[in-house]
């Protein structure tokens, strides 16, 4: 990559990730921004100094931000402290989006982080359900999926960790009061869980990336338009965001772990 102004610097996959992401949060108002993972702090950091300046922001752990640092420095200005125990009265009663990992997501939105395999007897044992229950039925609840495939997007996940709409609904108002699967943003896509039945819905397809490719790393059957080319395509960050990303947030890079450049872009 060139360093003299992102302006001449091609547009990475990562960067339109970190802006979708950004996007996500645009809307929320003044409510906390809780991500897990890179791209969903690089991109709720972003959201913080460009759409949507009255998001709070923590350091991941127990501090409340009143900057905007880049992603894992040390020595910001704290403007509020949450210990452990408090975090679950966040979670219960508190004005809060989470953007969380997905291990697999299915049809209907759900989300799962606990195992693979049969309930009874697991293949292969994930972190558990941890706070996934609670978050979506609780506050805002996006997905992020550095890796977008037929093995994360299943027609059913193994175990439900994260609840979809429509299981919300069906287990009544207190699950459903408050459940919002808002977006699910992956390295090839934007989607939502507003198609027909409660399903996931493609609502634009990566620049480079094309709907039939998005179908087919998909393991259930999307909502779409009839016409496929009506799907648009994601924006590109602006000159404004690209600088923040790569001058001010990730100057190091590290947001290529997660999303590195398709072959046939480098």
């Amino acid at each position: 990559m060139s360093t003299d102004s992102p302006a001449n610097e091609q547009i990475t996959r990562a960067d339109v990730c970190a802006a979708a992401i950004a996007d996500a949060f645009a809307d929320d108002g003044e409510i906390f921004g809780s991500p897990m993972g890179m791209l969903p702090m690089l991109g709720v950091r972003l959201a913080k100094l460009t759409s949507n300046p009255d998001l709070v922001i923590s350091d991941g752990e127990s501090l409340f931000l009143s900057g905007v640092p880049p992603l894992f420095a040390k020595g910001d200005v704290v403007e509020g402290w949450i210990p452990f125990r408090r975090v679950f009265d966040v979670v219960a009663y508190g004005k809060r989006h989470v953007m969380m990992g997905a291990t697999q997501v299915d049809r209907h939105g759900n989300q799962n982080i606990s195992a693979i395999g049969p309930f009874s007897r697991p293949k292969r044992q994930l972190l558990g359900s941890r706070g996934a229950p609670g978050n979506t039925v609780n506050n805002r609840t996006s997905y992020w999926v550095p890796k977008h495939s037929p093995r994360v997007f299943v027609e059913q996940v193994d175990i439900v960790s994260g609840v979809g709409p429509k299981r919300a609904r069906e287990a009544g108002p207190g699950a459903a009061r408050y459940n919002d699967i808002h977006r699910i943003v992956s390295n090839l896509g934007v989607f939502d869980v507003k198609g027909a039945d409660d399903t996931v819905r493609l609502l634009s397809v990566h620049p480079g990336v094309s709907v039939d490719e998005v179908v087919e790393a998909t393991g259930f059957a999307l909502d779409l338009p009839a016409d496929r080319s009506e799907v648009p395509t994601t924006r590109e960050p602006s000159y404004e965001e690209l600088v923040i990303i790569r001058e001010m947030l990730d100057p190091k890079g590290l947001r290529f772990r997660e999303v590195p450049e398709p072959e046939a872009a480098k």
